[in-house]
């Protein structure tokens, strides 16, 4: 079009039509809703469109979600890192726990650092409103989340589920263990029992808790770390601080004389981090920690899909968009 005011030639633009011109907006909504839980080579040979444009509408569609999300404005906050792929490199994903969605995606690795980005990003007023931080036990993070300027005022809570990964690797340790100190028929009962030794009993099939029963009847120093490694998930079930301490030293003053040295390990660290861990003892501190290990899971089934690390911005808008509702029109 001539425009009469500047003389220029310039081009109209519809509403309907989206940023690639040759698609319109509704088109690149239905294939991005496609995408949500479906490859994109899936998509692209379902639709007949080559995979590079696919994915291209996808990311319009991801961008016009978080457009319309409300901004973020979080009292609650989750804090993990993800595996880029080879080698030691790390982003760090933020989550609302209260909204149940991620907010932020960033940083060079899992350093202080990078933590400090998001802070920034986030502004000093809203950072000033956080009152929990849910977190591995990563020193970086609760340093950062701790610094003047940050969320100073903040409560540090560590994942349960990072504390139990801990005590499932000495538990692992200690069969690993026994199966190198064994010999011959010994070792029988060991082989292939790595699932049905972390896992709860409850859990297990009739078959699994009939191959726990002869395994723990046979070796004593895995029964003794199996007992010990079951009765620590009750420190979760207590609701002071007082009976929670109580019952740890009780568990801890049980590894005497065990030699179970990854489970004194487990407890040192334990000691060091009690702060952090005691805090699932206040009732305002309830909050969606499943959330945390459910999200994790749904990172790692993003990125097998998501084309593996050529394109870290889809990688983004993949994970900030996975919690958001779909766009209808």
């Amino acid at each position: 079009m001539d425009c009469w005011y500047c003389g220029k030639v310039k081009t109209e633009r519809l509403e309907w039509v989206s940023e690639l011109p040759r698609y319109t907006r509704r088109f690149a909504f239905f294939v991005g809703r496609c995408c949500h839980n479906t490859p994109v080579k899936a998509v692209a040979k379902e639709l007949g469109l080559d995979w590079h444009t696919v994915k291209e509408l996808d990311k319009l569609y991801m961008r016009e979600q978080l457009r319309r999300a409300p901004p973020a404005n979080p009292e609650v906050i989750g804090i993990d890192e993800i595996s880029m792929g080879k080698g030691q490199k790390y982003r760090i994903v933020v989550s609302d726990l209260l909204q149940g969605r991620p907010i932020w995606f960033g940083g060079k690795d899992r350093s202080e650092a990078s933590l400090d980005e998001f802070f920034v990003w986030l502004g000093p007023m809203k950072s000033q409103k956080i009152r929990l931080a849910v977190m591995d036990m990563w020193k970086a993070f609760r340093k950062s989340t701790l610094k003047k300027g940050n969320a100073p005022q903040a409560k540090i809570l560590y994942d349960k589920f990072h504390v139990v990964m801990h005590l499932q690797k000495a538990m692992d340790q200690v069969r690993k263990s026994e199966y190198a100190r064994l010999s011959g028929k010994d070792r029988q009962f060991i082989k292939g029992q790595r699932f049905t030794l972390l896992s709860h009993k409850r859990n297990l099939t009739l078959q699994g808790k009939k191959a726990l029963k002869l395994l723990l009847a046979a070796n004593h120093r895995l029964n003794t770390a199996y007992v010990l490694k079951e009765q620590f998930e009750q420190l979760w079930d207590y609701k002071t601080h007082g009976g929670a301490r109580r019952f740890f030293e009780r568990w801890r003053d049980a590894l005497k004389w065990q030699r179970l040295k990854p489970f004194q390990k487990f407890a040192a660290m334990i000691e060091k981090h009690w702060h952090g861990i005691v805090a699932h003892c206040d009732e305002e501190n309830q909050v969606m920690l499943g959330f945390v290990e459910g999200f994790n899971n749904k990172i790692r089934a993003i990125q097998r899909r998501a084309f593996g690390l050529r394109d870290e911005e889809y990688l983004r808008l993949k994970i900030l968009t996975s919690m958001l509702p779909n766009i209808d029109e």
